[in-house]
């Protein structure tokens, strides 16, 4: 069931010892510490140069280890092409931000929906439109962002891969901060130079890269870091 198999993939929520968990809380306290500095990062942007890159899964779990502090979240879906997010989570209300660029009457509340976690909501993409990136482009879309910020303390936006269409570069001026999620054995490295030359040339900086994918056998140490990891939590460690 490839609905399941999705859902499964929101180890922050369903599996908070793991160290796949751990790495999630790690990137939430690196993105936090680097806020800190520059008064920013109430918008993140998660993208990837290719599909299947693991990009959803990162933001998604993300967005839940925000939530958790007791940050109230937003997770938006903007790949308005092959939406996921409403596979992940399933009590959407079947609209998104699609029906919100489209109505000249907006209503978030229509949009957006609270999830099963704690803090944590979500706006889904919607109808997939025949046109995605005049949508992203318009002035609705700069009055959603503008809407969502007032309501919500965190947002988290995911997008379509870089290397196929414009719409995550669209949304990038109104960010506070790129990560990009690139895939061990996946992603090509032609797709990634493209993708940050594309980046330097809209002056957009990346704030930090996601390498996915990595386990013990095309990492170095990295059964001795799980091993010692196991140890540290136990089985018996209270959360």
């Amino acid at each position: 069931n490839r609905q399941k198999s999705v859902a499964r993939r929101l180890l922050a929520d369903e599996d908070p010892k793991s160290p796949i968990s751990e790495a999630y809380r790690s990137l939430r306290t690196s993105l936090i510490f680097n806020s800190e500095e520059d008064s920013s990062g109430k918008i993140i942007l998660v993208s990837s140069p290719g599909p299947g890159e693991g990009k959803t899964t990162t933001v998604a779990n993300l967005a839940i280890t925000y939530a958790n502090m007791g940050k109230k979240t937003l997770l938006i879906d903007s790949d308005l092409r092959k939406p996921v997010l409403h596979k992940i989570f399933t009590n959407h209300k079947g609209l998104g931000i699609t029906n919100y660029l489209t109505d000249n009457n907006q209503n978030l509340d229509k949009i957006i929906y609270e999830s099963d976690i704690e803090n944590l909501s979500i706006c889904t993409s919607g109808p997939v439109p025949p046109n995605p990136s005049e949508l992203i482009s318009s002035i609705n879309f700069s009055s959603f962002i503008d809407s969502v910020k007032e309501k919500y303390d965190m947002i988290l936006i995911d997008t379509p891969p870089l290397i196929a269409v414009t719409d995550a570069f669209i949304i990038s001026k109104f960010v506070d901060k790129f990560i990009l999620v690139i895939r061990a054995s996946k992603t090509q490295k032609g797709a990634l130079n493209r993708t940050l030359i594309n980046l330097e040339n809209i002056n957009v900086e990346l704030e930090g890269v996601v390498f996915n994918g990595v386990d013990e056998n095309n990492s170095y140490g990295g059964d001795y870091y799980y091993q010692y990891y196991q140890e540290y939590y136990g089985d018996k460690t209270k959360w």
